[in-house]
């Protein structure tokens, strides 16, 4: 019950549904208690009220009142009344059966002290019958009570009493284990969901022909097809939170060609810290696809770079750069500084990490890495200890029709963030960069390639000492007047390093979601040629690569992923629409429209002549440095800015000289 305020000041109660359920518990179990002793009387005397000799009668009449105020505290105490009735166990069985006892010890022992002082013979003494009899009915009915819904609730699912057989999915389990039994306990309770769970998938083959809860374990992986078919299956739930991708990989390529809507649990930990019920199934996602388990590496050394240390996330806002907001933020930073131009995406991240680190020195400002002013006052007033850099034009086909504003925001920004992160001795500045810089066709990738090189060119620079030589771009002659800085210090220890991955499933603009999107509006899915291939990767796993090169920077390194096998896009789309429970061309037609401007067919991660070398986590890897003249880079530099700031119409040309493996089409 809740006490509150009217408009009026008066004071108002609020009574909770839980509240209303109790009071028609108790008041059963008021009933319970009255009749179970009556009746243990009634028997003991064959069934006949007027062969109950008085003396034992008015004993029960008189104590009967006592004891219900007594049993009803201690089924209180026992905390009888406020479980969920939908939701009782054996803890609640084991929990009422102890109260109930107690209650009947106490009501022998009771009764017999208060009416013996006035007993007038030995045999005036309750029957053994009585407190044995009663005590079994009164177990009974408190079990009865706060069972009867679960075992009501439960006839539907079992007999198929409900409003028609095909009114329900029927739903194929795979994994017949403890988080199978909780998806299965969960769905035959939660009748709204309209889902039947007709029979049971799992590999071990001591559970083959075996019942779980009443339904049938039918064979393992090679029987899915079959039994889709017997049981007339239209949706599958993997019920595997902790089985390897390569395990899940397998079971969605079989589950893909049944045509059911298949969906999965999410992983173990989330399985764990969340429980299993219908609600927390998810769709098959491309991760599933993938069949790749995740980049592990030994974080250990990266948290502990972290930890006390001012780290600045420009482009903190965007898919990677939010990730890495999370992930610093969960390792103690001194203090993390978000920088993006976009309001609404730094302030989403800034709630998120308000409300979960509420005591974390958190700046979130509002920015743009081209502004040289402003990247003075961050750097001057935060001193920050590792840059992020995620901020850039990541969209291929917009680029192509804006080349001048990738140079501006993409090269120009990193080269003026990576100023100011040397100018003020930063330990490490990380650039994020992209496959697309590898044989670029577009001027999306062609612009990451220049940021590679800037990265390069500083480290090289400071390396032989002629840090001196890096100057800073202006956009405007006079802004030569605001210039904050008396030189570049002579013992400068900034190291910079980037880091190059694939395709990011789930960031902005990533295809998987388009996909999903399409196939829920009825189609088509676009696909821009059967042929195209790419390499995926999961953002937390982008994330930590970041981070580890952050810990790992020697100076000028390019971090590169082993991603393993690419995917087919056309594949790709297909599967999705497969495990929707839809077939492609039949229910979703798949149009190909076309290449894009500056699209290619495969992403390259390396080119041929930076080579390798291996790293003690043997999905990362480190290219080597290309070697190029860096002050015939930074002259080609000023000239390339100056052109962008004026919309030059042959940007690209000026950009292929620098960058000679950039083929646009």
């Amino acid at each position: 019950m809740k006490l509150s305020k009217t408009p009026s000041g008066k004071r108002k109660f609020h009574i909770k549904t839980w509240q209303i359920k109790a009071a028609f518990l108790m008041a059963f179990d008021v009933m319970a208690i009255n009749v179970s002793y009556f009746l243990a009387l009634w028997i003991r005397f064959d069934g006949v009220f007027s062969e109950i000799p008085k003396e034992y009668l008015m004993p029960y009449v008189n104590f009967i009142p006592i004891y219900t105020v007594l049993s009803l505290i201690i089924f209180f105490i026992f905390r009888m009344y406020h479980s969920i009735w939908e939701y009782v166990s054996i803890r609640e069985l084991m929990r009422t059966a102890i109260g109930s006892i107690i209650a009947s010890a106490l009501h022998c022992i009771l009764i017999t002290v208060i009416f013996e002082t006035i007993s007038v013979s030995s045999h005036d003494r309750m029957p053994v019958s009585y407190y044995l009899i009663g005590s079994c009915f009164q177990l009974l009915l408190l079990l009865a009570s706060r069972f009867s819904y679960r075992i009501i609730s439960a006839f539907p699912q079992l007999f198929g009493t409900d409003t028609g057989e095909n009114s329900y999915h029927r739903v194929m389990i795979i994994g017949a284990g403890d988080a199978g039994r909780m998806l299965l306990e969960n769905i035959q309770k939660t009748r709204a969901n309209r889902d039947k769970v007709v029979c049971f998938i799992d590999d071990n083959p001591g559970k083959r022909n075996l019942y779980f809860n009443g339904v049938h374990i039918v064979g393992n992986r090679d029987d899915i097809l079959h039994n889709v078919e017997k049981y007339r299956v239209d949706r599958i739930y993997i019920a595997m939170p902790s089985a390897s991708k390569e395990t899940i990989r397998d079971i969605v390529n079989i589950c893909k060609e049944t045509g059911c809507e298949t969906k999965t649990l999410p992983d173990f930990y989330q399985y764990v810290n969340s429980g299993i019920t219908a609600g927390a199934l998810k769709e098959v996602s491309v991760e599933d696809l993938l069949g790749r388990d995740p980049i592990k590496a030994d974080m250990k050394g990266v948290y502990d770079l972290i930890r006390g240390k001012t780290i600045l996330v420009t482009g903190g806002g965007g898919s990677i750069g939010s990730e890495l907001c999370r992930q610093v933020a969960a390792h103690a930073p001194e203090r993390l500084i978000i920088l993006d131009i976009y309001e609404n995406n730094a302030y989403a991240i800034q709630q998120e990490l308000k409300e979960k680190y509420p005591y974390m020195n958190l700046d979130v400002l509002i920015g743009s890495v081209r502004d040289s002013r402003r990247l003075d006052f961050i750097f001057k007033k935060y001193k920050p200890d590792i840059v992020y850099h995620a901020a850039a034009h990541k969209h291929v086909p917009l680029m192509e029709d804006s080349p001048c504003e990738a140079i501006k925001n993409n090269v120009i920004g990193t080269y003026k963030t990576a100023y100011a992160a040397m100018v003020n001795n930063c330990d490490r500045f990380v650039l994020i960069s992209t496959d697309k810089a590898v044989n670029p066709t577009n001027i999306m990738g062609a612009s990451k390639r220049l940021c590679e090189m800037v990265v390069q060119a500083f480290d090289r620079k400071i390396k032989e000492n002629r840090q001196n030589e890096i100057h800073r771009m202006f956009t405007h002659h006079e802004e030569e007047g605001s210039v904050t800085y008396s030189g570049v210090p002579g013992n400068v220890k900034t190291e910079f390093v980037a880091v190059r991955f694939g395709n990011v499933l789930g960031s902005n603009g990533s295809v998987v979601p388009l996909f999903k999107h399409q196939i829920a509006n009825g189609g088509p899915v676009t696909v821009t040629h059967p042929e195209i291939i790419r390499y995926f990767m999961t953002i937390p796993e982008a994330v930590s690569l970041v981070l580890l090169a952050g810990a790992d920077a020697n100076g000028g390194e390019i971090f590169v992923l082993d991603m393993g096998s690419p995917v087919k896009i056309d594949t790709l789309a297909r599967n999705l629409i497969k495990l929707s429970g839809l077939k492609p061309d039949i229910d979703i037609r798949i149009e190909y429209t076309g290449l894009r401007p500056g699209e290619k067919l495969y992403e390259e991660k390396l080119m041929a002549e930076e080579g390798l070398q291996t790293t003690p986590n043997k999905l990362i890897h480190i290219g080597n440095p290309i070697q190029f003249d860096t002050d015939l880079f930074q002259k080609q530099l000023d000239e390339l800015m100056l052109a962008a700031y004026e919309n030059s119409a042959d940007i690209t040309e000026k950009v292929k000289e620098m960058v000679p493996t950039y083929k646009a089409k």
